[in-house]
């Protein structure tokens, strides 16, 4: 099966100010549900890992982060694209969990609810600490250029907290294209 795991903030959608707490504020990044699209068709699923911290601050509930995330599958199905699952962590970094990023506890749920090894999915993110998750179990990493990082570029070098062995594109689109030629490859 064709995983791809992606961040939510900043690689999906743009940032917010602080957090991301009502529909009216989820505002998808310039050609990430297109390139969600383009992955489904080619037969890859898209499964999204993203920690939620505002939830255990209180400054949204699950209802509304239900409402966030239909918002974001509505727009997606317009596109012609869907997202499979779902992961959030709402845990704050003070309660030491094991599924908030950089911690692998999602992706280790991700792999196994699809009976995928860890080393075959595509851990796709903006934010170095999606990346460190999927390192901590062997994914293969992909850095795009948006969010947190939209300060870097292809080529250049990468912050020392941005995984060794890491793919970078410049977006979702870049990385989408990227992908795609590689499987269009192997097949030939």
């Amino acid at each position: 099966m064709k995983i791809a795991i992606f961040d939510r903030d900043g690689t999906l959608n743009q940032l917010g100010e602080e957090y991301i707490t009502r529909p009216e504020e989820w505002q998808a990044e310039a050609g990430a549900l297109e390139a969600v699209a383009r992955l489904n068709r080619a037969g890859w699923h898209v499964v999204v890992a993203t920690n939620q911290p505002g939830l255990g601050r209180g400054l949204l509930d699950t209802v509304s982060l239900n409402a966030i995330h239909a918002k974001m599958l509505r727009q997606l199905s317009s596109q012609g694209g869907r997202i499979d699952a779902i992961f959030y962590c709402p845990h704050v970094p003070d309660d030491a969990c094991s599924c908030r990023k950089p911690a692998p506890g999602l992706l280790l749920q991700i792999a196994e609810r699809y009976g995928v090894e860890p080393r075959e999915l595509r851990v796709v993110g903006s934010n170095p600490t999606h990346l460190q998750a999927g390192a901590a179990i062997g994914a293969q990493l992909h850095l795009v250029c948006t969010g947190l990082s939209a300060q870097l570029a292809p080529g250049q070098p990468l912050p020392s907290e941005v995984p060794a062995g890491t793919q970078v594109h410049a977006d979702l689109q870049a990385f989408a294209d990227r992908l795609l030629q590689t499987a269009a490859a192997d097949v030939v």
